[in-house]
């Protein structure tokens, strides 16, 4: 799965930068993209899309995730994430949760400022174990009761 990934880096985080010019943000300003690489190499982008009565609101990175999740695709293995800030974003709370459900722990996640390819240390990577520790996951749900 590493060479996957590594084969993919630069064109998964090119995949979010260009996955956040989609964005819908009248109320925020606070755009953000992500890119989802299958399995089998394939890249799926979301954009976050805003809604005036915010509960509406989904992220860029579920965003992804349901447009791969309803055209079949389940095995993920990586994510990577942008923003216009200056400094890496990391996914919301609901976000990592949704990310636990089709994802395992080593997943590398990776993070990238606005100006990545302009830093050294522009891109933090990380795991959806270190982004989401002790978490609770489909598995969880098969555990004896008692």
């Amino acid at each position: 799965m590493a060479d996957i990934v590594a084969s993919n880096r630069d064109r998964l985080l090119q995949a979010a930068v260009e996955a956040k010019t989609f964005a819908y943000v009248p109320y925020s300003k606070f755009r953000v993209g992500a890119a989802l690489l299958t399995d089998d190499g394939e890249i799926i982008k979301g954009a976050n899309i805003e809604n005036a009565s915010y509960g509406g609101t989904i992220c860029a990175e579920r965003t992804a995730f349901v447009k791969a999740v309803s055209e079949g695709k389940r095995k993920f293995a990586a994510l990577a994430v942008t923003t216009d800030v200056a400094s890496p974003i990391a996914p919301c709370g609901m976000c990592r949760q949704v990310i636990r459900e089709f994802c395992s722990l080593d997943m590398p996640i990776l993070l990238a400022a606005s100006s990545y390819m302009e830093k050294e240390d522009g891109v933090r990577e990380s795991t959806l174990g270190e982004l989401l520790p002790f978490s609770f996951g489909p598995e969880d749900l098969e555990r004896d009761r008692g």
